[in-house]
């Protein structure tokens, strides 16, 4: 629900495009039945029905948070409801980021979202949340007393100026160590994703983050 999310459909545009292999999106028009039993995910986002970014179309979709993963602050301008089909999210509403302020979700928890509010989470072990309701879906990023569309990522030229830390660095943190395969912002909330040396990806904020020594 972040980065990506960033990377959907702003993380398809939120979110991202589905990768090879993940089921692609459905018109909503097509009545065909449809199984899609819970799997590992190897992507961000896989879009189950309809389409996120269709005005008025339902659409129902899976989005991978990974170990460490942070949720910042942000808001759709529509509905949305949520169901943690696996792993556990802590998720709260409201206007500041505040760990202590967030609901443990196990698997099966639900939640619902109004449109235009603001909410913001993290998921120590990482989790796979559902996510549907009639687009368009977008995503809001808070920045302060501003709000956006896109975050920063390494990918973009003036990464140098806001991340400390550049693709490949060899990195440690209270999780382990690895080096950096991705880096976002999104105004308020700046972390880093890193190809642990035990082969899991995991996510950890840059101020939990320090230079580590090659090997």
């Amino acid at each position: 629900m972040w980065k990506r999310v960033g990377a959907a459909v702003a993380l398809a545009s939120l979110l991202f495009p589905v990768a090879p292999g993940e089921t692609s999106a459905q018109p909503a028009g097509n009545r065909e039945h449809r199984i899609v039993p819970i799997h590992p995910m190897s992507e961000d986002v896989e879009v189950l029905y309809g389409d996120p970014e269709k005005a008025g179309e339902p659409f129902v979709m899976r989005i991978r948070e990974l170990p460490g993963g942070i949720i910042p602050p942000h808001r759709h301008p529509v509905d949305e409801h949520i169901t943690v089909v696996q792993g556990t999210l802590y998720f709260a509403v409201g206007d500041k980021f505040d760990r202590a302020a967030t609901q443990e979700l196990k698997t099966g928890g639900y939640v619902f979202i109004p449109k235009g509010s603001t909410m913001f989470g993290f998921t120590p072990e990482g989790a796979i949340v559902q996510v549907h309701g009639v687009g368009p879906f977008r995503i809001h990023w808070r920045a302060g007393s501003e709000w956006h569309d896109t975050y920063k990522s390494l990918d973009d030229a003036d990464a140098a100026s806001i991340f400390r830390f550049k693709r490949g660095d060899r990195v440690s943190s209270p999780r382990g160590s690895g080096r950096i395969r991705q880096g976002y912002d999104s105004g308020e909330v700046r972390a880093y994703e890193i190809d642990g040396d035990d082969g899991v990806l995991f996510m950890a904020e840059e101020k939990a983050i320090r230079p580590a020594e090659d090997r």
